[in-house]
């Protein structure tokens, strides 16, 4: 069965840095393109990062410069690089693919603060 596994996250100060990763398995990960969500408190969820089979990557205004999707196929998992992170950062991040359904990681808690 398909799973997605995210790891990586926790406490970090303003202006810190954290790398997320998603072991993905029970599907062809290479051709898929993989997706970074994440929801804050009391907000809805929003896509952050999106990276097609063949590398190509897309991300929303507030992270662009600050944050990097990347991939490994020879892994099976896909990253998530923050950098200059913010406590508007601060939110539980989630691993997505779509195959005829979505699917969705247990999540991974990123908490901004001093």
């Amino acid at each position: 069965q398909v799973q997605l596994v995210e790891s990586g996250g926790g406490l970090v100060q303003p202006g810190g840095s954290l790398r997320l990763s998603c072991a993905a398995s029970g599907f062809i990960f290479r051709i898929k393109g993989m997706a970074w969500y994440r929801q804050g408190p009391g907000k809805q969820r929003e896509a952050v990062a999106i990276i097609s089979s063949g590398g190509t990557t897309n991300y929303a205004d507030s992270v662009k410069g600050r944050f990097a999707i990347s991939r490994d196929n020879a892994k099976n998992t896909v990253y998530l690089q923050m950098n200059s992170l913010t406590p508007e950062d601060t939110a539980v991040y989630y691993c997505y693919v779509k195959l005829g359904r979505d699917y969705w990681g247990q999540g991974t808690q990123v908490t901004v603060s001093s």
